[in-house]
């Protein structure tokens, strides 16, 4: 197969390419670089210095490559940035998934996007939730990838695309950036191997589906031959974490008992969340496999080297 990922040198896209080239697929990469990291790209991928913004670049990059499928990871991914940016998130997200599914469609490709299941859903919803649960999210970056999905569906119909959504919950392992606009878990395990007390913002009560990286890779690859007639799928544990029994897990990993110090709560987040997985057991048969202690003590463990 051939493939092309944008975002590839990022923290989710460089687990995906590795898979990928260990699977023995032909794999190009496409990546601005403005949070990636050029030596995550293995020696045999091409890589493409482009902006998924910039239509002209993503034509001659997707024409170049010629994929079968295109993995859609490169994105604005911080809420906190959504809330305070709101334009340059949708461009990201929008503009940039619009010229994707163009250049795709040129190609006859398929588009698999990294969607949003932990921002997506709002408060006040049945949990875990499924995907027919209207979204109602507090973010900026959930109306992005929200409008990036009906652009998806509206390809499909227009075109009789065969693009796919993946709605991720809070996405952990290694390799993420625990510095910045990182993941609660690359954070605190930063903090952690410091020795440093982290900071949790509002209550700490707060609950996320921690999904570990590996098996959100299996299931981009289980969508890249689904041949049914669904187009969006969450793809979490189903199991909501409280950010204190996260620290905790944490704790236990680094042998450590730091307490954390304590914060306003933040615009734009939610309070809980948890993702019903249901749909893609049954069409993609895909479930996650590691635990949420197993996923923490492997990825705190590379975090600490590397801190």
């Amino acid at each position: 197969m051939r493939a092309l990922v944008t975002g590839g040198a990022g923290f989710i896209g460089s687990h995906l390419v590795d898979r990928l080239i260990t699977d023995g697929h032909h794999v190009v990469v496409m990546d601005d670089l403005s949070t990636g990291h050029r030596d995550r790209i293995p020696d045999e991928v091409t890589l493409h210095v482009a902006d998924v913004v910039n239509a002209g670049e993503v034509t001659d990059v997707v024409t170049a490559a010629a994929p079968e499928v295109i993995y859609h990871l490169a994105a604005q991914i911080s809420v906190r940035y959504s809330v305070a940016n709101p334009v340059a998130d949708a461009t990201t997200n929008i503009l940039g998934t619009i010229n994707l599914l163009t250049a795709a469609t040129a190609v006859g490709a398929r588009l698999i996007l990294a969607s949003t299941g932990g921002a997506m859903y709002g408060d006040g919803v049945a949990l875990p939730t499924p995907e027919a649960c209207l979204p109602a999210t507090l973010a900026p970056y959930g109306i992005s990838k929200y409008c990036a999905e009906q652009y998806l569906m509206l390809f499909n119909r227009l075109h009789a695309g065969r693009h796919v959504a993946l709605r991720l919950g809070n996405v952990y392992g290694p390799r993420q950036d625990p510095h910045g606009e990182a993941g609660v878990v690359a954070i605190f395990c930063g903090h952690i191997a410091r020795r440093e007390a982290p900071t949790i913002y509002g209550d700490g009560k707060q609950t996320r589906d921690y999904i570990y990286v590996a098996d959100v890779v299996d299931a981009f690859l289980a969508a890249s031959d689904y041949a049914g007639d669904e187009a969006v799928f969450n793809i979490g544990t189903g199991q909501p974490t409280a950010v204190c029994d996260l620290l905790e897990v944490i704790n236990t990993a680094a042998g450590t008992a730091i307490e954390p110090t304590f914060a306003p709560a933040r615009a734009g987040e939610w309070r809980h969340g948890a993702l019903d997985s249901t749909k893609a057991a049954a069409e993609l048969h895909w479930a996650s496999s590691t635990s949420l202690a197993a996923g923490i003590s492997t990825t705190y463990q590379q975090l600490a080297r590397d801190t």
